[in-house]
């Protein structure tokens, strides 16, 4: 495959139809950077796909036949006759020819896309009134909400989650997709909403025991008004900073960020000591929570770092070198201190701390770059 060529442009050079369909279209069209998957439809069948990609795979998942990991991002095929692919809602019929660019919307979603862009609307309007027992919907009204509604009210969220009241357990999704859940979830502006509706419709605790636990335990109005842990972690993610216009948030912070106060609910302390060891018991539930969903090794190991040492940067103007100096060298330090940044932005107590505590990063750095030290 040439360099720059995607497995969508390479199944279109051959002459075989092929769709950009549900998200990767929409975001196509609403000019977003596109995520670590993409969804195609086309007319191939899956033996024509094997001759094209040596590297096929078949993820085993309800949305798609195939897949591609290529340039960081998967690529998820489901092989049609047309352009006409099964999707949960009528929002996600919408389709871009990958060899002419052109949208097709067979199901009339445009006043929605328009309303979209323009930050208003209410899609669970469009919902239909009878229940959708599909965790397949149920996964995507939740990155609906994440992506494209994300400041929706917890009474609406309540409502949506009607519709899922029963779920069919004998059906329950499999690790790549709660692994790709999850990762686009966290990819969106602002996830609460998305995994607000999750928790509401109990498959946060049926499936991710180690995140549900978190809404048991009441965190002190002193320190955190924001709300339990639950509250406290879906506000974290909403200060994180894109790398940059192409690059989106880092999932290794995104997943610390959200597995950061995961050792809370086992850590049993009182008083002054309450959540004593919460990092290291963290850091382990952290590992394996990622472990189970099939994350790779390299980025358990990083995630597991930001989370047992979350609590350090907080300390640092005032704690010695011997004692700060091995981890402030390393590369991942850059990534612990933006962690600490959210975490207290949360808060609301104000970056006084943030500021002074990166002050001692900053001429740490300085003295280290220094030969005469």
């Amino acid at each position: 495959m040439k360099a720059q060529e995607t497995p969508v442009q390479k199944i279109a050079s051959t002459g075989i139809p092929v769709y950009l369909h549900g998200f990767s279209a929409i975001d196509s069209y609403l000019e977003k950077t596109s995520g670590v998957s993409v969804y195609a439809a086309c007319s191939a069948g899956l033996t024509d796909l094997a001759f094209l990609f040596q590297e096929l795979r078949y993820p085993g998942a309800a949305f798609a036949d195939a897949a591609v990991d290529s340039n960081g991002k998967t690529w998820y095929f489901r092989c049609e006759d047309s352009a006409q692919t099964f999707v949960s809602f009528d929002f996600l019929n919408f389709y871009q020819d990958c060899a002419t660019h052109h949208y097709y919307d067979p199901k009339g979603i445009y006043p929605i896309l328009r309303d979209i862009r323009k930050g208003d609307g209410k899609l669970w309007q469009y919902l239909p009134g009878n229940n959708i027992p599909s965790y397949h919907a149920l996964f995507d009204m939740a990155k609906i909400l994440a992506k494209y509604y994300p400041q929706t009210r917890t009474r609406e969220i309540q409502k949506i989650a009607a519709c899922f009241s029963e779920l069919n357990e004998t059906a329950s999704p499999g690790i790549e997709e709660q692994r790709l859940l999850l990762m686009e979830l966290l990819e969106a502006q602002n996830p609460a909403a998305g995994f607000e509706l999750l928790e509401k419709c109990g498959f946060v605790n049926t499936h991710w025991p180690q995140l549900a636990k978190l809404n048991s335990v009441d965190h002190s109005k002193e320190f955190h008004p924001e709300g339990n842990v639950w509250k406290h972690t879906m506000e974290t993610l909403r200060y994180r900073k894109p790398g940059g216009s192409k690059t989106g948030f880092d999932i290794r912070l995104s997943l610390g960020l959200l597995l950061h106060d995961c050792g809370k609910p086992l850590s049993n302390s009182a008083g002054s000591m309450r959540f004593c060891g919460h990092a290291e018991l963290g850091a382990y539930q952290a590992r394996r929570f990622l472990l189970r969903l099939g994350f790779d090794l390299s980025l358990v190991n990083d995630v597991c770092f930001l989370v047992r040492n979350h609590m350090l940067p907080a300390a640092l103007s005032r704690l010695p070198l011997s004692r700060t100096g091995e981890l402030m060298d390393s590369p991942l330090f850059p990534l612990l201190m933006e962690l600490y940044r959210c975490d207290e932005s949360s808060s609301f107590k104000g970056l006084d701390d943030y500021y002074k505590n990166s002050a001692a990063y900053r001429a740490y750095l300085k003295k280290r770059k220094n030969p005469y030290r």
